[in-house]
């Protein structure tokens, strides 16, 4: 009696990588079952005919899970609210997915009763971290397979030249062969002319969620956006569902050419890269947010959420986001966003998002003590004992610096 096969989790896009790791499977694994998963996070037309193109090349099944509104609510929200930017650029796109999709993978490897989840990640890059460290984190007894760290295709042309030999249609030809990651957040650029950061991408050719800046149009579009406990509900006094949020911003952003960014970035594993990053909505979102705050947070707490900000971009960058850290910060963060809650209103106009206006019941912002005009919440001659009090360090020292001095010219 021959054993069962040895079912094989696979973390299937339909793309390059994962087209050729379903037949090399097949061919180093003896008696393995590969069943494909794909995440839906909003990758539009790019999983249509998913499920014929895997089961063509072996597998023998293939799931399409839409994962949409719960990457919104449960990953993409509590990014917003901490503010985090990776690098002072990147809006963390593929590094907030991975943590999900591997999450992903694990339910349905238990469902399944798999023993191995297999990714397409490159030995290269920060995605295998982010898919291993959930997987070790959720269900250490699951074996992973990273044929990218085992096997002796080389570049991206010999997967092509693999996929040839075999007889199996590529999902691109060689010449559009970037790269390319996309959800509902972001699309990723990399790879070909980018690989050298003398070059200046082609938008043209490049960019695919909206135009350049200076082919936006000349009439800027304003939106206006509502925020409760820092959780964007409203977009122009309409309530719309999360998905169809991110989708309209998507579209208001990639018409005005907002949301471009191009970064060398410092990989996890010590190297450098350069990505392009189309980001609208997101780009939109965290303008809006953080005009919230300036309206609803303290002086103390804005100060501390920007370090906690960097650090959670690291995280999330790292793909730690199963992890104590992650939790204990996305606590102190979820306290701060009790009372962002208000409208805020913007200018789209080439590129740029321009604050136009924002409101809140819980604003710290008080016209009395703000205007120039003496009110009675403020006392200027109070000023002066303040300043005696703040300054008194400064002070102090002055005149130790005066009295060293004197000894020095006395001598």
């Amino acid at each position: 009696m021959s054993a069962a096969p040895e079912k094989i989790i696979l973390a299937y896009s339909g793309g390059l990588d994962t087209t050729v790791i379903i037949p090399w499977l097949k061919e180093n694994h003896e008696n393995c079952e590969i069943i494909a998963v794909c995440a839906d996070l909003g990758q539009g037309s790019e999983t249509d005919g998913l499920e014929a193109r895997a089961l063509a090349t072996g597998a023998s099944k293939c799931l399409v899970i839409d994962g949409r509104k719960e990457f919104i609510t449960d990953y993409l929200y509590p990014m917003i609210k901490s503010g985090a930017v990776y690098e002072g650029k990147y809006l963390l796109g593929t590094s907030i997915a991975r943590p999900f999709i591997a999450k992903l993978l694990v339910e349905q490897a238990l469902a399944e009763g798999a023993s191995t989840i297999c990714h397409g990640c490159t030995g290269k890059g920060n995605d295998q971290i982010r898919f291993e460290l959930t997987v070790h984190a959720l269900a250490p007894h699951l074996k992973i397979i990273a044929p990218w760290r085992t096997w002796s295709i080389q570049s991206r042309e010999e997967e092509l030249k693999y996929l040839a030999d075999r007889g199996i249609p590529a999902p691109m030809a060689k010449e559009q062969s970037y790269s390319r990651d996309r959800n509902l957040w972001h699309l990723s650029h990399e790879g070909l002319e980018l690989e050298d950061p003398a070059n200046e991408p082609n938008f043209d050719h490049l960019l695919q969620l909206g135009t350049s800046p200076e082919k936006a149009p000349d009439k800027p579009t304003y939106i206006e956006l509502e925020f409760e406990k820092g959780i964007p509900t409203k977009l122009d006094g309409i309530e719309l569902d999360p998905v169809d949020l991110l989708d309209k911003l998507n579209e208001l952003g990639g018409i005005n050419g907002i949301g471009i960014a191009d970064l060398v970035e410092n990989r996890v594993i010590g190297m450098k890269s350069r990505g392009v990053y189309e980001t609208p909505a997101g780009t939109i979102l965290y303008h809006a947010h953080r005009d919230l705050e300036y309206l609803c947070l303290d002086r103390k707490t804005t100060a501390f959420k920007e370090v906690v900000a960097i650090k959670f971009a690291d995280i999330l960058y790292s793909g730690e986001w199963f992890t104590p850290l992650r939790e204990a910060l996305s606590a102190f963060i979820d306290s701060t966003q009790e009372y962002a809650s208000g409208k805020v209103r913007l200018k789209l106009y080439k590129g740029n998002i321009i604050s136009a206006g924002s409101q809140s019941p819980y604003s710290l912002y008080n016209e009395n003590l703000a205007s120039f005009t003496t009110g009675e919440l403020y006392d200027h001659h109070d000023a002066e004992g303040f300043i005696n009090l703040f300054t008194l360090p400064a002070k102090v020292r002055a005149l130790m610096l005066e009295r060293l001095k004197g000894q020095a010219d006395a001598e």
